[in-house]
């Protein structure tokens, strides 16, 4: 009697990955793409940017954090790094987003709403009162006004009595990326990476260890890319403002080791962590190409941490369980800071509570898990070595197809890319809606009464009151000619095509708001038209 044939259900990756039951070394070989695994710290760095990795230096755990006023954004910061937090990640709200002030009518009912509200440099001095600014990094996750809001740092460290030349911290400033994922551009594409250009190289020659720019695969994930996608439209942007950065007369080594990523984790454990051991390796090779000699410009820093678009408003509880394998692709994938995000933020920004779970989640894994013990765990597996190469050879196309239509700038200008990402979004939505995409909670395992008894962040309409009496004070208080002066050298250095960083500082310092820069920008660089595509 013959034996049965069994009945092998296909699984395809969301990369569109062919994944087989089993693998050995052939498959290993035979996807190989040239570049080594090698060691960790060497080139390519495959295994790991620095030799010891964690056995030597833990993650940062950097939470996303930030709402209502400075203050109260203040207040949650010294409650996270009190309870074992090592980096800030600072949310800011809408109008600030966008360059808009707490008391313009376009602001009304956005204000401390999704993030802090920060109109002049006394918002950022409440922010970061008490917080020891040599011991806690901060990352500023801003776009469109990241020059004003790099600016307002800057000033209120070196007001705090900090060397700016040995001040560090992020930015997030990935302005093409807003174009695809986040919408909250203020210029046109451009102009936009003209100031991403000004940051890079103001940070290069006054504040060397600042990060001005972290490259957002994350949001063009969030928005409907797969994971291919995700890590080459992100190399695509990177080059972009790398080529830009050329052409100023920078050299590569002044400033590419200062570049960071912001990458996203949901999904399959082993189709992300090979993204990112072959994203790491390929950016290597990427840098590398552009003259490099240093070894830490060619290193992809990284945070990752959990994706928001991963979590269920459904049974939101399971989303603690979502996090917890987040964190672990995270530290498996070999990154420098995990950003976790909360149960409860499929709907609400997160809660104490929520907030301390994710931060207990990372800590857990760190001290009773085994996760800082050994470098690379999943290295040497026939599977995970054989969809590193997959996974690289998959980015290299990508960026090739984009680079053959005329590059990433000119894509993201037309809406090329949008309209794409936007495309798979509805597709994968469609998935989960019809189920073809499972979804526990969502659609498989249901409860036949769903209980969505959940706490809800509450709006404070007190907050807003304050914050617009805050404004009007320093505007009453402020040396006005101080500021009109500021401003027209502000306006004077756009119009040049000069760098404004020293301007804006300059203008900050005279407690210039956030809108006033911007309307002195927009009335230089104009004002973005987002093109329509289908």
């Amino acid at each position: 009697m013959s034996p049965k044939k069994l009945d092998i259900r296909p699984v395809v990756l969301e990369s569109g990955i062919d994944v087989k039951p089993t693998y050995g070394p052939d498959d290993v070989a035979a996807s190989a793409t040239g570049l080594s695994v090698g060691e960790p710290g060497d080139y390519p760095f495959t295994r790991g940017i620095h030799r010891l990795m964690y056995r030597a230096r833990p993650w940062t755990m950097r939470q996303y954090s930030g709402f209502g006023t400075a203050a109260d954004t203040n207040q949650r910061f010294h409650y996270l790094i009190e309870r074992g937090q090592t980096g800030l990640n600072v949310a800011f709200d809408l109008p600030s987003q966008i360059g808009l002030d707490s008391d313009d009518p376009m602001a009304a009912g956005e204000v401390g709403r999704v993030g802090m509200a920060v109109d002049t440099l006394a918002d950022m001095e409440t922010a970061f009162e008490g917080v020891d600014l040599d011991k806690i990094t901060v990352s500023l996750t801003i776009n469109g006004s990241a020059t004003t809001m790099i600016a307002m740092y800057a000033a209120m460290a070196e007001k705090r009595g900090y060397d700016l030349q040995s001040l560090r911290g992020t930015a997030q400033n990935d302005i093409l990326k807003e174009f695809v994922g986040r919408s909250t551009w203020i210029f046109p594409v451009e102009p936009s990476v003209k100031l991403v250009g000004d940051t890079i190289e103001y940070c290069a020659q006054h504040i060397p260890k600042y990060s001005p720019v972290s490259v957002c695969g994350y949001h063009i994930r969030e928005s409907g890319a797969n994971p291919v996608q995700e890590m080459a439209y992100a190399f695509l942007i990177a080059k972009a403002y790398t080529d830009h950065s050329l052409a100023r007369g920078l050299d590569i080594d002044e400033f590419a080791g200062r570049l960071s990523f912001n990458f996203d984790i949901h999904g399959n454990l082993f189709e992300q962590v090979a993204k990112f051991r072959a994203g790491r390796r390929l950016w290597a090779s990427i840098v590398k190409g552009y003259g490099a000699k240093n070894p830490k410009s060619m290193w992809l820093r990284m945070i990752a941490g959990g994706g928001g678009g991963g979590l269920t408003i459904d049974q939101p509880e399971n989303n603690i369980a979502r996090g917890a394998y987040y964190a672990l692709i995270s530290a498996l994938s070999g990154t420098q800071t995990m950003a976790l995000c909360s149960y409860d933020e499929a709907y609400t920004i997160p809660t104490e509570k929520a907030a301390r779970i994710s931060l207990r989640t990372m800590q857990i894994l760190m001290h009773e898990m085994g996760l800082t013990d050994t470098v690379d765990p999943l290295g040497g597996s026939y599977y995970v070595e054989t969809l590193t190469n997959e996974m690289e050879t998959r980015i290299r196309g990508v960026m090739d197809e984009v680079d053959a239509a005329g590059g990433i700038v000119k894509a993201i200008g037309e809406g090329v890319i949008q309209a794409q990402v936007a495309r798979q979004a509805y597709e994968y939505e469609k998935g989960v809606f019809d189920g073809t995409i499972k979804k526990v909670g969502v659609n498989v395992f249901r409860e036949e009464e769903e209980d969505h008894d959940v706490s809800y962040h509450p709006v404070n309409a007190e907050d807003t009151a304050r914050q617009l009496a805050k404004v009007a004070g320093v505007r009453a208080a402020r040396d006005g000619a101080r500021v009109e002066s500021s401003l027209a050298a502000l306006k004077e250095a756009a119009a040049g095509g000069d760098n404004v960083m020293p301007a804006t500082i300059e203008a900050v310092r005279a407690m210039a708001t956030v809108g006033e820069i911007t309307g002195v920008l927009k009335s230089v660089y104009g004002a973005y038209q987002e093109p329509l595509a289908f």
